[in-house]
């Protein structure tokens, strides 16, 4: 099994993950132009009633299943390993098969009565055997991340990604002829496609992997004889880290889906048009998070790769691994998501004319900027809280944070001069509030102090990055204002890069590690 360093592995996420995002791109420009408007809809109302089953299914089985493998490997307990993936294998199937069962049976009350169109039906039946597969290729993927070995989930990601452009576009081109909902669905059957082959990827590496671990199995059974044998694996042991993770991200989607009923309600009460408030909420979560969630890749990559390497250390009780890496995780957060949130509040409205030929949508996100390196921060420490088996504190600080966001909304977007600004501000508090609850929590739990020079460091860095983006974007004599901007960034970037140099943010031994992964 190969077993890859804390900071490659995070790489190789992040690569797989900056892929993804840019192919992610084609169908979303395609696909309109195969089955129109209209077929979108059709092909996207299904989803949010499907991801909250597949949340209950699978969301906090990856993390369980890393957590329980890395701190077996830990003690060279092999045939726990095995027993750990054969439990979760036979738990999430069977819930995936249930629900499975239960959506294609209640399928046209649920597209009928809930979805309010009926021709979603076919989208929605051809969306049901996603379920078993994601799943699978959860438990496996947690696996992988336990072990250190994230190459299988980056390829996996990719072949998905690969195989459901091509697929979605496909199936939904050949079933145009028959209507607009067969299309729809012919989409849908795409994504399934790619999630089947994703799938196929991950079982592909794990009979690789088991052909080489013989070796190591047999030493494994030779140090248990010495030691007095296998510890027992319960079926509780799992699910006392996958419910809170679960209840989290529960938390999260209903947080969500409250969020998008009460924004609408209170712009009706600050007398908003509803088509106006509309569109003003699609202009928030469809322009502005888009932008202000672009750094995820990193902090995603960063929040996986700690689970395992975290569990390890807790479990050889080594405090000195689990700052080092903790410190690590927050400090590439900083360095890398500092430079987003730089362009985010300096080229805002340049920005978003370019992106979206809509200026105006750079206010939003000139309010959001300041808090995007609370949100990067957010990964890696829930991650941390994850792997040090206090998911419940993770549970309660998104909860607070979720039931201040909700009564923010209510009170601040219902007043006429704030409106859908006041739901921004929400937002903002939202994301500030849990950042410090997770840091507060952590602190509490390891004693844990991040030093404040790289804080100071950084935001120099920051600041001079800031100035030259200013400087070059409102000098009216230098080119059009689209080279104004393309030379911003890249000036600006390019200062950035110089001083988290000369500031020794990021040394000799951070690029030694990603060049030459082979070293530690």
């Amino acid at each position: 099994m190969t077993k890859q360093s804390f900071i490659k592995g995070t790489m190789i996420l992040l690569a797989a993950g900056i892929v993804n995002r840019i192919l992610g791109f084609i169908p979303r420009i395609a696909l309109p132009r195969v089955i129109g408007a209209e077929g979108v809809g059709l092909y996207q109302l299904g989803y949010p009633f499907m991801i909250v089953i597949i949340t209950i299914i699978s969301s906090g089985v990856p993390l369980a299943v890393a957590k329980l493998v890395a701190e077996a490997e830990s003690a060279n307990e092999e045939k726990r390993i095995r027993s750990i993936l054969r439990v979760s294998l036979f738990l999430t199937g069977v819930l995936s098969i249930l629900f499975t069962v239960f959506c294609i049976w209640a399928a046209p009350w649920i597209t009928s009565t809930l979805i309010t169109d009926s021709r979603v039906i076919y989208t929605f039946l051809s969306m049901c055997p996603i379920l078993p597969i994601v799943a699978i290729s959860a438990v496996y993927r947690g696996y992988f991340q336990g072990r250190q070995n994230m190459i299988p989930t980056a390829a996996s990601q990719v072949v998905e990604t690969l195989v459901r452009i091509v697929a979605m576009l496909a199936f939904a081109y050949l079933l145009l002829p028959y209507g607009l909902e067969w299309a729809a669905a012919g989409a849908m059957i795409g994504v399934v496609t790619g999630e089947l082959f994703g799938m196929l990827v991950l079982l592909l590496s794990f009979w690789r992997s088991r052909r080489g671990s013989r070796t190591s199995s047999a030493r494994s059974a030779s140090d248990l004889a010495k030691t007095g044998g296998l510890r027992p694996f319960r079926i509780s042991e799992l699910l006392q880290i996958a419910i809170p993770v679960t209840a989290s991200k529960l938390v999260g989607s209903t947080s969500y889906l409250l969020e998008s009923i009460l924004i609408a309600q209170s712009l009706a009460v600050a007398g908003v048009a509803t088509a106006l408030a509309t569109a003003q909420y699609g202009v928030l979560q469809g322009m502005v998070i888009p932008i202000l969630l672009m750094p995820g890749a990193l902090t995603y990559s960063l929040s996986v790769s700690l689970v395992p390497t975290l569990s390890e250390a807790a479990a050889r009780g080594d405090m000195k691994t689990i700052h080092k890496r903790l410190h690590q995780s927050l400090r590439l957060a900083l360095v890398t998501g500092a430079p987003f949130a730089v362009i985010m509040l300096v080229l805002a409205e340049p920005l978003c004319y370019f992106l979206y030929n809509n200026a105006e949508v750079g206010k939003m996100l000139q309010m959001m900027a300041p808090v995007a390196l609370f949100l990067y921060f957010q990964g890696p420490l829930q991650a941390t809280l994850q792997a040090l088996n206090h998911p419940g504190s993770a549970l309660m600080n998104t909860f607070v944070g979720a039931v201040v966001k909700l009564a923010l909304i209510v009170f601040l977007a219902s007043k006429p001069q704030w409106g859908i600004l006041g739901a921004v501000i929400a937002m903002n508090a939202n994301i500030f509030l849990v950042t410090m609850l997770h840091w507060h929590s952590i602190s509490k739990l390891l004693r844990f102090r991040m030093q404040s020079v790289h804080f100071v460091k950084t935001g120099l860095a920051a600041l001079l990055m800031g100035l030259s983006c200013y400087a070059l974007m409102h000098q009216p004599l230098f080119g059009t204002p689209l080279v104004r901007f393309m030379s911003a960034c890249a000036v600006g970037t390019l200062v950035y890069l110089i001083c988290i140099f000369m500031l020794k943010l990021v040394d000799r031994s951070d690029l030694t590690r990603i060049s030459w992964p082979g070293k530690k």
